[in-house]
Order: structure tokens, then C-alpha cells, then sequence
């Protein structure tokens, strides 16, 4: 299955591990994610983790901005960088060594160790994998423009969410061009890129190149 938790992420690079295991595909684990920051919260350890509001816990060893606003529940990993006025709005996991960067917004997400979202981007109700980067500019959309529950789209496949709000499945190592677009319910498989300035929609396999809509080429070994 091209869109199953096993098929996209290393969970070994999260802290989520624990709680992705209990489901079959990631946007199943959207609606829980703030619930889990509660719990995990009060499990770290306080020598590697500073708890600076009721539902805010930062490594000793990460960097946030002054400028940046972190709101909880919030969990932010050790070596992150959170850079100058990066917005984090609440159920937000921050894996190790990531990036939040300048003027980004992060709403209901987990990002695993190492991605990187460093300039002007939106990244709502989606799940990051290892080293999954995103371009200067590029968005997660994730509310359909008519409003109904999204689903998720594989050639002549398609799999009910029950969803309103589903953004981005993104493997690990995927690579998104600048000021790309990935609409409700995108999924894009491991090691894939996009390219800059796509409107991205539907399953995008593994080991995969998009072009334009209806042009995707596998990548040469």
C-alpha cells in the first residue's frame, strides 16, 4: 500500500513512534496528535527538556527565535532551529534537527527528525517524514475549496479519510520545489521530488519525479 504509515516513514526518526504504530495509514493519527503531545510531555526527561508553558516543552538544546510564537500543545526536539517569526499554532511536533524557518506556519503536525520547512511555509494537518524538505513558498492546502470531507485519490482507488482537514503525507527524504502547491489529501512516497511551482494532487509513488499533472517518471538508479 503506496499510502500506508509503513511504506512512507522510518519511525525510528520520531518521537511519535509509539503512536503512529497504532494506525494503518498517517492522516488516521491527525485527529489524536494534540492528546499525545499531553501525554508525552509530562514523560521527558527535564534534564534535555524545559517545559515553558502548561503545554509547551522545548529542548535545552534547541534554538527558538524571540520572535518566533509557540503555542501548545507543543513538543520541539533537540538541535531544532525555530527561526525568526515562525508561527507554530498548537499540536505541533517538531522532530530533531529540523528547521521551522522565517514566516512559517505550523498547525496540527508532526514532523520527523531532520525536515525541513525554512522559509514561507504552510504546513497544516500533515505528517513530514525523515528529511523531508520543503521549498522556499511551498504550502500544504488542506481544507477543500467546497468544503467536504477529503479524500484520498490513487489512480481509480480512493480512500474515504472522514476527514474536513487533511493536508500532506510526506515520505521521508521528499523533496518539494519552490512555491508547489499539495492539495487535500496529497501523499507523495519516499524519496520523490517535486518540482517548483506544482499544483500537486493525488498519490505520488515512490521513487518518483512530478513534473505536471499526468507527468510523473520514475527517477533513474
Amino acid at each position: 500500500m503506496q499510502t500506508a504509515i509503513s511504506q512512507l516513514y522510518d519511525l525510528e526518526q520520531t518521537m511519535a513512534k509509539a503512536y503512529l504504530e497504532q494506525f494503518t495509514y498517517p492522516w488516521q493519527a491527525l485527529p489524536g496528535i494534540g492528546a499525545f503531545i499531553l501525554k508525552l510531555g509530562k514523560q521527558l526527561d527535564p534534564e534535555e527538556y524545559e517545559q515553558r508553558e502548561e503545554t509547551v516543552w522545548i529542548a535545552k538544546s534547541a534554538s527558538v527565535a524571540d520572535s518566533a510564537s509557540v503555542q501548545g500543545p507543543c513538543i520541539i526536539g533537540r538541535e531544532t532551529q525555530v527561526r525568526h517569526c515562525a508561527f507554530i499554532r498548537g499540536n505541533v511536533i517538531v522532530g530533531e534537527g529540523a528547521v521551522v524557518g522565517n514566516s512559517t506556519e505550523l498547525k496540527n503536525v508532526i514532523l520527523f527528525n531532520g525536515v525541513q520547512v525554512p522559509h514561507y511555509n504552510y504546513v497544516g494537518d500533515s505528517i513530514l517524514g525523515y528529511k523531508a524538505h520543503m521549498g522556499a513558498g511551498a504550502i500544504t492546502s488542506n481544507v477543500k475549496s467546497d468544503k467536504t470531507l477529503v479524500v484520498i485519490r490513487n489512480g481509480k482507488e480512493q480512500i474515504e479519510t472522514g476527514l474536513k482537514k487533511v493536508g500532506a503525507m510526506l515520505g521521508d527524504f521528499v523533496e518539494v520545489g519552490c512555491n508547489s502547491v499539495l492539495n487535500p489529501g496529497t501523499v507523495i512516497g519516499r524519496y520523490s521530488n517535486v518540482y517548483p511551482t506544482s499544483m500537486v494532487r493525488g498519490v505520488v509513488p515512490e521513487s518518483s519525479i512530478f513534473k505536471n499533472t499526468g507527468e510523473i517518471v520514475a527517477k533513474r538508479q
